[in-house]
């Protein structure tokens, strides 16, 4: 059986913008969503994901549209897996994109989700090959003229009609969300949601579901995960981290944490150091100092302190 490698790191010229670059074969994404859009570009094998209640795969060359704050899954359609690269970048980035092409505030909406494009997944590639090898002008300028290129091709203006506003969420919704990130040690039981909600619990579970795309405790897990993740981005080991935002222990964490990011906590915490380590040592000749190898997702994963050269 092929082994299942990864990296997670952040862009080292653009803020706002996380990568991942891995094959997966027996590895399966939970339900959840993330605030940033997600474009990911399969390389080899297919994978199969449900997003917005359908079950969609992408093959080789194809690229994935995720829109922020949508849940979907994620495993390998055939026993081969699959291979991918993905762009995570914050709504702020894409928005900031829009505005220079003079596009109307609101934040852009991809209502095709697997497509296949050769000049944008072309473009998709590059942009991330050069953030891989650490290149900043060729990674920042590459990541801009993707981005462009897919508002242009695949996005609208705004928010669609099947995008459903958090304030439009029922009442009760809303009360359950909000009290769930202040209770992320201290989970409170489905008793205690329907009360404060007023619903008994079956039609809590109902409407949670129907408004979020999962249940109170997988939602939890989700605000849990994405805590951990800044708590580990502070420095904090991941069985503090694990103990902050209640989680059983580290094992529990890492669990939960690779269902969502992809990777363990602590290979995405010591990539993530060792790219602050580069960038707060400085560039040579407009290159960061290299980039790191793709490793099994479990294994540290460090930069090389010598240079790749940028094609």
């Amino acid at each position: 059986m092929p082994t299942e490698i990864a990296r997670y790191w952040q862009h080292g010229a653009v803020r706002g913008v996380d990568l991942l670059r891995a094959r997966y074969v027996t590895h399966r994404y939970g339900r959840h969503a993330h605030e940033t859009y997600t474009f990911g570009l399969i390389e080899a094998g297919v994978e199969e994901f449900e997003y917005g209640g359908t079950l969609l795969r992408a093959g080789p060359g194809g690229v994935a549209l995720l829109n922020p704050d949508t849940v979907h899954t994620g495993q390998a359609a055939t026993p081969a897996g699959w291979t991918y690269r993905v762009l995570y970048p914050e709504v702020s980035v894409v928005t900031s994109v829009a505005a220079d092409l003079g596009w109307q505030p609101g934040t852009p909406w991809f209502p095709e989700t697997v497509l296949y494009d050769t000049a944008t997944a072309a473009l998709l590639r590059r942009a991330h090959q050069a953030a891989e090898h650490g290149n900043q002008l060729a990674s920042s300028s590459l990541l801009t003229a993707a981005l462009a290129r897919l508002l242009r091709a695949h996005a609208a203006s705004g928010p669609t009609e099947t995008r459903q506003p958090a304030s439009r969420a029922p009442a009760s919704v809303r009360a359950v969300r909000d009290l769930l990130p202040e209770r992320l040690a201290d989970a409170p039981s489905l008793a205690e949601l329907a009360a404060l909600t007023g619903l008994n619990q079956f039609a809590l579970l109902r409407s949670f579901r129907r408004e979020t795309g999962m249940p109170p405790h997988a939602y939890l897990n989700q605000l849990r995960v994405r805590r951990a993740r800044v708590l580990l981005d502070s420095g904090l080991s991941p069985a503090d981290v694990a103990a902050q935002t209640g989680f059983a222990d580290q094992a529990h964490l890492t669990r939960h944490f690779k269902r969502v990011v992809g990777v363990p906590p602590a290979a995405y915490q010591r990539e993530r150091r060792t790219l602050q380590g580069v960038v707060e040592g400085g560039v040579a000749g407009g290159r960061l100092t290299g980039a790191a190898p793709l490793l099994p997702a479990s294994q540290v994963v460090r930069v090389p302190a010598t240079a790749r050269s940028q094609r």
